[in-house]
């Protein structure tokens, strides 16, 4: 599982609203491509582009934007987490 848990912030929520983007913490070995095919096939949803950075706390953010604009809030309503 590359997929830990999504990040959920003041920062990320302004994210979902106004760009249709989601943040998750990933594994720190975790490519670009690898957290692309997961999440599309856990939730298939078409995934438009992925950027991965470290934290300060040394964990690996992955910030995915997806093809369809409802995508993020039906992730997100899906987990439980809106």
């Amino acid at each position: 599982m590359i997929l830990k848990y999504p990040f959920v912030t003041e920062k990320a929520t302004m994210m979902l609203e106004g760009e249709n983007k989601l943040q998750f913490i990933v594994t720190r070995d975790a490519t670009k491509h690898d957290v692309k095919r997961e999440l599309e096939s856990l939730f298939d949803q078409e995934v438009a582009e992925v950027r991965t950075m470290m934290t300060m706390k040394g964990e690996k953010k992955a910030i995915v934007k997806f093809a369809d604009a409802k995508a993020a809030e039906e992730i997100l309503s899906r987990l439980g987490i809106m």
